[in-house]
């Protein structure tokens, strides 16, 4: 019997996670781990107490028009792996691995090639977290080094001159 590694093990388990989001676009999941133990989870939705796009069965960027990661400011949710940050203690979470997995919330396919948003990125930095891995089919997926961010990454602002 071979059994399922690790890696795909935890993403399967974002993968469900992203099943619990409130987005009309697409559903992330996200679950921090450390030292083989979860140690919180989160997936796109509405602050607490707000109605979700599910329930206003609209969703505002998209009657508006705007391309998949730009605005975000006109979102109602609050990102996955923010989620999963505010549910976590950062001593818990210095050292840790993020894994992330979206599906798409009509058929429940998983969308390749999704990454993190720039101000997530910088939530996970301050977290501590060391890596983020991201699915992009049932099988493949992509590990990042967080340290990588932070010597190679424009969106985060140090080269763009602020």
């Amino acid at each position: 019997m071979e059994r399922v590694s690790k890696d795909n093990y935890y993403l399967d388990i974002a993968q469900t996670v992203s099943e619990r989001s409130t987005c009309l676009r697409r559903r992330f999941g996200s679950i921090i781990v450390k030292n083989d133990n979860i140690i919180a989870t989160g997936y796109n939705g509405a602050p607490r107490g707000r109605k979700n796009c599910t329930d206003l069965g609209v969703c505002k960027r998209t009657e508006m028009g705007i391309p998949r990661g730009e605005r975000y400011e006109l979102c109602r949710s609050i990102h996955s792996e923010a989620n999963a940050i505010i549910a976590a203690a950062r001593n818990d979470m210095i050292g840790a691995t993020l894994y992330m997995c979206c599906t798409a919330p009509l058929t429940g396919e998983i969308q390749p090639d999704t990454g993190n948003c720039m101000m997530c990125k910088r939530m996970i930095i301050n977290a501590g977290i060391e890596w983020v891995v991201i699915r992009d089919t049932k099988d493949a997926y992509r590990r990042i080094a967080v340290s990588d961010w932070l010597e190679n990454d424009d969106s985060l602002g140090d080269k763009l001159g602020y």
